[in-house]
């Protein structure tokens, strides 16, 4: 309301203002041209000062002003455009901004406003003026003026938004924590859009600068600890803060920061701990809890702990995690108690600790070991042994574990690698070897060791490293490169040059000498492991049928001695003045086997002798089959069953006539069952799905028959050949051909074979009583 009424009273004084200057402008004469106006004492009348002259100018108005946010129903005056030249008949005319739109001007040059104007969206219009006559002729041309609009307090303060701000506690007076700014849209120039910043609450901690708005702090005590967030109304009012003028309002959110103020605290004064002894090392064993009112980034404990033992870790929360430092050991010692201290690092701060009286800084602990079934232990993290190579070692040394707990069991040991050149005592942990060490084909044997608690108790395993101890036991061999003598060499040339190596690891002191003497080469030993073969006696030539080669004795010098002696072959060449070779005599070739590779030859060769042996026994024995059979004037046949349909395996049935032919032999076939058919004889009577060749004469037939059945067009194909029966020349059973059978001329009574099934029907009807007529009618 307040602000309606001052509205209209500061409208109603322009008004009141451009009134007055319109009549003074009226009767004094005061000329405006373009925006610029005549100061005062510039204007003189004629009359009363024949001295001074005006200045002739056409154009004559005042300085025009218009009200904004002004409401008009009619067209309001604001002004009046004069011109002293004399006219009787004229008439204005506006160009520019708003012209004939938002300013009109009539025929006696009145100026008129039409619709309300808004300064913030323009705040003045620049129009020029024209003046013609009655015939429309132009009489004064562009006169440029100004409209001001007139600003009043229409626009109210306005905030962007709410604020934040953040400060230390603990911070010093006037620190400053955030700052606002609001905008008002009136002219800046005047009160009505100068801001004046206030708090409107909660302003007990804080202050605003009225003019800047930046907010700061009043007090040095602020505590996160006791409040944490404050938040503050921020009040902006234009009319540099006077009561009549427009208000906006923001709300200014303000976080108290956390410093390290508080000093951590023990939440007990006594901690009673359990661990067991196989703990690990550098594992927790329990938390001892810290109260501390500041955040966690800000709790920061140091411990202070006499304990070799144990020690403390800062954990996750920044508590303190128990920790163990060295092996427990229940049987030894069953219990600890230490007092552990507790504080924290406040040089920065400028007042004491908020707790620093209630703070509880020390604190008892306590911890018992507990009692566990543990392992075998051994007495050495690892063992090392030295074993002299090429000996049998009964004691190399004993690895011991003992059981830790009471009472003690016994331990037995065993090494885990069965292929281990080293055997153990399963109850003393006696270490020996099973078969003899050679350095030079391993240096180092590594094996485990398991440690058990009797009968089938707790477990450990340690690592033993048996070392063998290098002697001399390899003999020196010679090193040498091709050794040549030329035609032309003379008394004590050297020919080439001495070297030996030796497996063993010892350092040897080689020595060279000729094992038998010799009339054209002697060796010359520098004592340093190498020598010169050189030249004792000459001339060489290569006509010579004679080889030449000496015996190298090497001595290694070491305990024992050994001695090596190597047959060093020379060719014989012809050479040039610098002993380069043109020419060598062809030396004799050998060839070396070793005894490896003759086993190897032996075996192939007894291999394929005894293969060649069992195939020409095979070839000779068919061989004889066949003569016999030349010679036995039986005749064979096949035996199918008659109701053959021809062609396929499931259509013809064989009989394997080796049962037939052991049942003459036993003399079953000659007697003829009363009541039952002789079972076993029957089962051992079965199809074959493929017939098998079978070694000896039947083998040697159906080879026979086989090449006769492809090469004969006229005879049955070969899949109705299945089994012969052939009997050979001292067969008991004789033939079982129909061929050579008549009727009175068989002793035999074969209806027994009807008793045999309806497979040996065909053939009981066959050599029957019917026989002879059946096979008549056949």
């Amino acid at each position: 309301m307040m602000a309606r009424l001052q509205l209209w009273t500061t409208g109603l004084l322009v008004a009141i203002a451009v009134s007055i200057s319109l009549a003074v402008a009226e009767d004094s004469g005061l000329s405006v041209v373009g925006a610029e106006t005549q100061h005062p004492a510039e204007i003189v009348k004629k009359e009363s000062h024949p001295i001074l002259f005006r200045r002739k100018r056409a154009w004559l108005w005042n300085s025009i002003y218009v009200e904004e946010e002004r409401s008009y129903d009619v067209p309001l005056k604001i002004g009046k455009l004069r011109s002293d030249k004399p006219v009787t008949v004229k008439s204005f005319e506006l160009e520019g901004e708003g012209a004939n739109t938002i300013f009109t001007v009539d025929e006696n040059g009145d100026l008129y406003v039409k619709r309300t104007l808004d300064r913030e969206e323009k705040s003045e219009y620049h129009l020029t003026a024209k003046l013609y006559d009655g015939n429309h002729k132009l009489i004064e041309d562009d006169g440029e003026f100004v409209v001001q609009v007139y600003d009043i307090n229409d626009n109210a303060p306005v905030f962007p938004g709410t604020y934040n701000g953040s400060i230390n506690e603990r911070s010093p007076i006037g620190s400053k924590v955030a700052q606002v700014k609001a905008t008002d849209a009136d002219d800046p120039t005047t009160a009505n859009g100068d801001l004046r910043y206030s708090l409107i609450q909660d302003y007990s901690a804080f202050q605003i600068n009225d003019v800047t708005g930046e907010i700061t702090c009043r007090v040095n005590t602020l505590d996160r600890e006791t409040r944490s967030q404050y938040v503050v109304v921020v009040k902006a009012q234009d009319l540099r803060g006077r009561d009549t003028g427009s208000t906006a309002t923001t709300s200014v959110t303000i976080n108290v920061e956390d410093i390290n103020d508080n000093i951590a605290s023990f939440t007990r004064r006594t901690y009673e701990l359990q661990v067991p002894e196989n703990h690990r090392l550098n594992e927790k064993i329990d938390t001892l809890e810290l109260e501390d009112r500041d955040e966690k980034q800000n709790k920061q404990p140091r411990f202070t702990i006499p304990s070799d033992t144990f020690y403390i870790k800062l954990s996750r929360n920044n508590d303190g995690d128990v920790m163990l430092k060295k092996e427990l050991d229940y049987e030894t010692k069953n219990s600890y108690s230490f007092t552990v201290q507790v504080r924290e690092n406040l040089a920065n701060l400028r007042f004491p600790a908020d707790n620093v009286n209630s703070a509880v800084t020390t604190a008892q602990v306590n911890i018992k070991v507990l009692d566990v079934d543990e392992p075998p232990s051994f007495t050495q993290p690892i063992y090392h042994f030295t074993v002299e190579e090429e000996r049998m070692v009964t004691n190399i040394g004993a690895v011991t574990a003992i059981d830790p707990d009471e009472p003690k069991k016994r331990i037995r040991y065993s090494i885990l690698d069965g292929n281990c050149p080293i055997i153990i005592n399963p109850t003393t942990g006696q270490l020996s070897t099973r078969e003899k060490l050679d350095r030079e084909l391993e240096a180092t044997h590594v094996f485990q060791v398991k440690a058990q608690e009797e009968p089938n108790g707790l477990e450990s395993f340690v690592k033993v490293n048996i070392t063998v101890k290098d002697i001399n036991d390899n003999k020196p061999e010679l090193s040498v490169d091709e050794i040549f003598i030329c035609e032309n060499d003379h008394v004590g040339t050297v020919i080439g040059t001495l070297r030996a190596t030796d497996k063993d690891d010892q350092p040897a002191s080689f020595t060279f000498s000729l094992y038998n003497e010799s009339s054209n080469f002697s060796i010359r030993d520098y004592g340093n492991n190498t020598a010169d073969l050189v030249v004792k006696m000459g001339p060489f030539s290569m006509d010579d049928p004679q080889d030449y080669s000496v015996d190298v004795r090497i001595s290694d010098g070491g305990r024992p001695v050994l001695t090596s002696v190597t047959k060093l072959a020379i060719k014989s060449c012809r050479c040039d003045a610098n002993r380069i070779i043109t020419q060598c005599k062809a030396s004799p070739v050998t060839m070396g086997v070793s005894v490896q590779a003759l086993i190897a030859i032996l075996l192939c060769i007894l291999t394929i002798l005894v293969i060649v042996i069992l195939f020409v026994m095979r070839k000779r024995y068919q061989k004889d089959s066949l003569v016999s059979m030349k010679h036995s004037g039986e005749i064979h046949e096949q035996l199918v069953t008659y109701d053959e349909e021809g062609g396929g395996e499931m259509d013809t049935n064989g009989y394997d006539v080796s049962i037939l032919s052991s049942a003459c032999h036993d003399g079953s076939l000659l007697r003829r069952p009363d009541h039952h058919p002789h079972p076993s004889l029957y089962a051992r009577v079965t199809k074959n799905p493929q017939p098998t060749a079978c070694k000896g004469d039947m083998a040697v037939m159906i080879e026979v028959k086989k090449g006769e059945a492809d090469h004969d067009r006229d005879g049955f194909p070969y899949d109705t050949l299945h089994i012969y029966g052939y009997e050979g020349p001292e067969s008991l059973a004789g033939s079982l051909s129909s061929l050579d059978s008549s009727s009175t001329g068989s002793n035999l009574d074969y209806d027994f074979l009807n008793d045999w099934g309806p497979r040996f029907r065909s053939l009981a009807e066959l050599y029957g009583v019917d026989g002879p007529e059946y096979y008549h009618q056949y």
